[in-house]
């Protein structure tokens, strides 16, 4: 059974087929990288025209490289929430259209399922239950996931995403766009231990995160280092908030895992390709007998695959949604 996903939620144009939920035939991501970067940020309304500009060439792209046409397929699968309203509709009318035209079945997404599915695609050994951390530019989610796909959400960021204060953190140190990969870099020619910031929240009892004091915390720093003439090396500026991030993340993810009792995370989302926090949590997860999964760099940030194989299991479970779906900037994990 082959599906075709499309993933318009943000600022990469992704069409992809995928064969029975795992086999990926074709995963085509078209990146606005070039576009934003001059803003220091992804630009909603050029992200929408950019998208309008791309999405029936990456469509005939992964057809192509997938080798089927439509008469091949099963369903159309698109992601119609959470993400940026306009981007979201230009995917969502071009699922629609070819739904339509081909009188396939249509099924929307949450973008944020997407995420957690990506690992299946690569991990079979990862079952039910398990602790989901996602991780991405506008998600810190922390999840018990149990068998048939359905969730119990643990905890959430109240402010910021532990993404977005990559984003803003590296903007505000001149560092460019996307923080989080320039960061991670910078990290590594850093120390760590240079400048003891603050970890939000990482002593409560919930599972909630909270970034916002933290991204003020490093520009009050800074601030002050700049005026007494003493600024560190921005590599130990980098380190220093990096690791003040993954110790939270790491710590109430492990937390959550001994709480519900099981063996197996489940680590997903753009962030989730951060060396930090990859190498934090596999040692601290081994430490408690726990085993972390996480999918390769191409499945951890946004892209059609993730959405066309999730949409496999919500195909099988029964689910279609008529010609007037409609997108959803904000949706609760579930709905």
């Amino acid at each position: 059974m082959k599906i075709l996903g499309i993933d318009t939620s943000c600022d990469d144009t992704s069409v992809a087929v995928v064969e029975d939920g795992k086999r990926i035939l074709s995963n085509v991501i078209s990146s606005q990288f070039d576009l934003h970067k001059k803003y220091g940020g992804i630009v909603p309304e050029l992200a929408s025209r950019k998208h309008i500009e791309s999405i029936n060439y990456i469509i005939d792209q992964a057809l192509a490289e997938a080798k089927v046409s439509f008469q091949d397929l099963s369903a159309i699968a698109v992601t119609n929430r959470p993400g940026l309203i306009g981007a979201l509709l230009i995917g969502v009318s071009a699922a629609k259209s070819l739904a339509f035209c081909h009188n396939l079945p249509l099924i929307g997404i949450n973008h944020v399922e997407g995420h957690v599915y990506a690992n299946f695609m690569q991990h079979e050994e990862l079952t039910f239950p398990h602790i989901c951390l996602t991780v991405s530019g506008g998600h810190t989610l922390l999840l018990n996931v149990n068998r048939g796909w359905t969730y119990q959400v643990l905890g959430s960021t109240i402010d910021d995403a532990a993404g977005e204060a990559y984003d803003k953190i590296a903007q505000y140190l001149g560092l460019g766009f996307p923080g989080g990969r320039i960061i991670d870099d910078m990290a590594g020619e850093g120390n760590d231990k240079a400048i003891d910031f603050p970890r939000p929240l990482i002593d409560r009892d919930d599972y909630n995160f909270s970034f916002s004091g933290l991204k003020t915390s490093v520009r009050y720093f800074v601030e002050k280092a700049k005026k007494a003439g003493n600024l560190p090396p921005l590599e130990d500026v980098a380190a220093s908030f990096q690791a003040a991030v993954v110790d939270v993340l790491v710590q109430k993810t492990i937390r959550s895992a001994q709480e519900y009792q099981v063996k197996s995370i489940n680590l997903t989302g753009g962030v989730a390709a951060n060396s930090r926090l990859r190498h934090d949590l596999r040692n601290a997860a081994d430490e408690n007998d726990i085993r972390v999964f996480y999918p390769p760099i191409e499945l951890c940030t946004d892209n059609a695959a993730m959405i066309a194989g999730i949409a496999y299991q919500k195909y099988q479970q029964g689910q279609r949604d008529g010609l007037d779906l409609n997108a959803s900037a904000n949706s609760d994990l579930g709905q």
